[in-house]
């Protein structure tokens, strides 16, 4: 390989590697298994509260023509 071959291969590199640097990832950022854990019990938590709500206001709800009567 000559020596101008070789000086033009090292910079079409560098080039290469510096634009797929700056061009980023489409890639989601890892989270931890611990942390995906700790993520669905939250909201597990939060969906377990709401559909609580939901039963307390349905058992406590009286019927309209009850109350009319």
């Amino acid at each position: 390989m000559n020596r101008r071959k070789k000086i033009n291969q090292t910079l079409k590199g560098k080039a290469k590697k510096a634009n797929a640097k700056k061009a980023g990832s489409n890639k989601p950022k890892y989270i931890a298994k611990a942390d995906r854990v700790v993520a669905s019990v939250a909201s597990e938590g939060i969906a377990d509260v709401a559909k609580e709500e939901s039963q307390d206001v349905l058992i406590g709800a009286e019927p309209t023509t009850e109350q009319a009567v």
